[in-house]
């Protein structure tokens, strides 16, 4: 019904004579909304590195202002591309990944001054490359992808592909780097695949569970409060187990076992809604941590350097726990202000510019600055998982929780490792840390997302409508 008042200037008799249409037009405030925040952003990464060249030379360089310009420009021109192709995207998404990028920029930009690096020696340089290069591919995800329930039919094909990337450095042709062999390297250019593989498993973890989350919630036997799946359902988190475990054993890499095993456990759970999941999911990990602790000596260097890493037979032997105890001197030396942005020693601590760029930002934005870094990764997070709650489709959900999730378990896993709160894995801090296969694969992430909400918003104003 369509309500009619009279002109102005005479009393209104509303009269209905119609139907009521509501037409939303937010999808230019989500855009207005996200260019005010990525000029923030943008500027914030500006100061960032003024502040680390003024506090480590002095005196400002400006240099690194050209790569860093071309950074921003591609960066609004995502902003764009959104406008155009995914106008209710969500507006939050684009400038939290920009300043963490930024951040951790600036960061190994600072690391090198400390070490004396110029030119294209710098790895903060070649960190500004590898963030073209994601940010492009980003905008090929969100210009390509125009319905994500495309990946569903493909469901396959990326479980092979995600299998694929995993195994990949396994072959005879690729060395370990620093024991693990996860990475593969032609000529001077080095890859972790199984980084972009977590993409495609998460998309094969949602498609397959949404045809087969029938079977594995529905039947059961109830013990206490809870209702466990039959035995033959166990299959699925069974190999996952197993697969997890078996990259653990062959490639030495603690931490992508962990990130594999733990996205298909959350997601199982969201995907059926029982608990039970959970408690063989926890039951099976710790099984297979105490019997990896016993058997394998590189994880079990690894919890004895965690449980006591201030002894002094942990802190001299060779694969210890030097690292860890002087990535917590750092974070203690920063305390609640830190020691201000190029006033600290970072570059003592080992691999400082990625495992332990926590305990870098930590040392010189003291307690406050991680707090804040921390919030806006809790933002990203949320806003993935707010996605996939509002999704209208079970495939859509299952993927923008799985991929919402990946980023803030390896958050944590990272995060917990530096401050000690878990053993130490290997893996990278999302958008912060150096390394290119990192930020390809959580750029695409946030493109998928991106894409993800706009799909939801306009499906959801066209049932208004």
């Amino acid at each position: 019904m369509t309500l009619q008042t009279e002109p102005v200037g005479v009393t209104a008799v509303p009269t209905f004579t119609g139907s009521i249409r509501i037409r939303l037009r937010t999808h230019s405030r989500f855009r207005t909304m996200e260019l005010g925040l990525l000029a923030i952003a943008c500027g914030l990464n500006a100061v960032t590195i003024l502040l680390v060249q003024l506090g480590v030379n002095g005196a400002p360089d400006w240099s690194l202002g050209f790569l860093g310009l071309g950074l921003s420009v591609l960066v609004f021109g995502m902003h764009i591309v959104l406008r155009v192709v995914a106008p209710n995207a969500d507006p939050f998404l684009l400038p939290i990944a920009t300043l963490l990028n930024g951040l951790g920029i600036a960061m190994i930009y600072r690391l090198d001054l400390a070490k004396g690096y110029t030119g294209w020696d710098m790895a903060g340089i070649r960190q500004i490359v590898w963030s073209a290069m994601a940010i492009i591919f980003a905008i090929l995800v969100v210009v390509l992808l125009r319905n994500h329930r495309i990946l569903q039919r493909f469901r396959f094909t990326f479980m092979i592909a995600g299998a694929f990337l995993l195994l990949l450095p396994m072959l005879p042709i690729f060395s370990p780097v620093n024991g693990a062999q996860v990475w593969i390297q032609i000529g001077p250019f080095s890859f972790q695949p199984a980084e972009v593989g977590k993409i495609a498993l998460a998309i094969f973890f949602a498609g397959y569970l949404v045809t087969a989350r029938d079977s594995l919630s529905l039947v059961g036997r109830k013990v206490l409060w809870m209702t466990f799946p039959r035995a033959r359902d166990l299959g699925p988190i069974l190999v996952v187990f197993a697969a997890a475990m078996a990259v653990l054993v062959v490639q030495r890499d603690l931490g992508t076992s962990l990130l594999y095993f733990g996205l298909f456990l959350v997601m199982i759970y969201v995907a059926t809604g029982r608990a039970s999941w959970i408690f063989i999911g926890l039951g099976l990990f710790l099984g297979g941590a105490l019997v990896a602790a016993q058997t394998l000596g590189y994880v079990g260097n690894r919890f004895d350097a965690w449980l006591d890493a201030f002894s002094d037979d942990n802190y001299a032997r060779s694969g210890g726990s030097y690292q860890l105890v002087q990535g917590l001197f750092g974070l203690a030396n920063g305390g609640l202000i830190g020691t201000g942005l190029g006033q600290g020693r970072p570059n003592i601590v080992p691999l400082a510019e990625s495992d332990y760029i926590i305990a870098s930002l930590g040392e010189e934005l003291g307690l406050i600055g991680i707090f804040a870094i921390l919030a806006l990764y809790l933002l990203l997070v949320s806003r993935g998982l707010r996605i996939g709650f509002a999704g209208s489709d079970d495939f859509g959900r299952l993927l923008a929780v799985g991929l919402a999730f990946l980023i803030g378990l390896q958050v944590f896993i990272v995060i917990g490792g530096v401050t000690r709160v878990i053993p130490l894995t290997g893996l990278t801090t999302p958008f912060l840390a150096a390394g290119g296969s990192s930020l390809v694969a959580n750029w695409m992430i946030v493109a998928i997302l991106l894409r993800l909400s706009d799909t939801v918003r306009s499906e959801t104003r066209a049932v208004i409508e």
